[in-house]
């Protein structure tokens, strides 16, 4: 839930289901911020909803921080965010305190940089880039590369509709949806062994 275009960020979102259901987000008026959209997170979480309940998240890069929290909402055990714009963190860091999200941390960082830090294994990331940086395929050599994904963990990306992406050959398409000019997708992980037995 990163910078998509220009537009100036929505005032407030809402957490769609769980412990946290309704609850309002603020979202401070950064430009190009706008948080994936109430429809997208709903099928979103629709598609997590048999493994959510104790994951290890990361979102790489949090903005409005409303996957990491809807994920928490829902009973994952940790959300790591990770958001550059120092302004944005402290936005975020208010409103996961006043949510009381416990399993929460955050990670004021370039998300790039963050990846070259020593990794831990997380079920579930989230990955909305900012579109016009073009990072999105380089984020993904560093997830698989890096030791950030558990052996099966689910990959949700955000682009621009119509891009293509060049991922690595075990993250296998599992889901799959468009809203007006966003395109959505949801990876599945696998061993690198099982992807090349699966080739042949």
């Amino acid at each position: 839930m990163r910078r998509h275009s220009p537009a100036p960020a929505p005032g407030r979102i809402r957490i769609i289901g769980g412990s946290l259901r309704g609850s309002r987000l603020d979202v401070p008026a950064s430009p190009g911020l706008r948080p994936t959209p109430d429809r997208v997170r709903e099928t979103l979480f629709n598609w997590l909803q048999p493994v959510i309940a104790g994951a290890r998240c990361l979102d790489l890069f949090a903005g409005s921080g409303a996957n990491g929290i809807e994920s928490l909402s829902r009973g994952a055990a940790l959300a790591t965010f990770v958001e550059r714009d120092a302004a944005v963190a402290r936005h975020l860091s208010t409103n996961l305190t006043r949510l009381k999200a416990d399993a929460a941390e955050l990670v004021c960082s370039d998300a790039m940089a963050f990846l070259e830090r020593p990794s831990r294994a997380y079920d579930v990331v989230f990955m909305d880039p900012p579109f016009a940086l073009d990072i999105a395929a380089a984020a993904a050599r560093r997830l698989e590369q890096g030791g950030w994904l558990a052996p099966a963990a689910l990959i949700h990306i955000e682009l621009p509709a119509g891009t293509a992406l060049e991922l690595p050959a075990n993250w296998l398409l599992h889901r799959h949806g468009r809203a007006g000019a966003l395109q959505y997708s949801l990876y599945r992980r696998v061993p690198a062994s099982d992807s090349l037995q699966s080739a042949d």
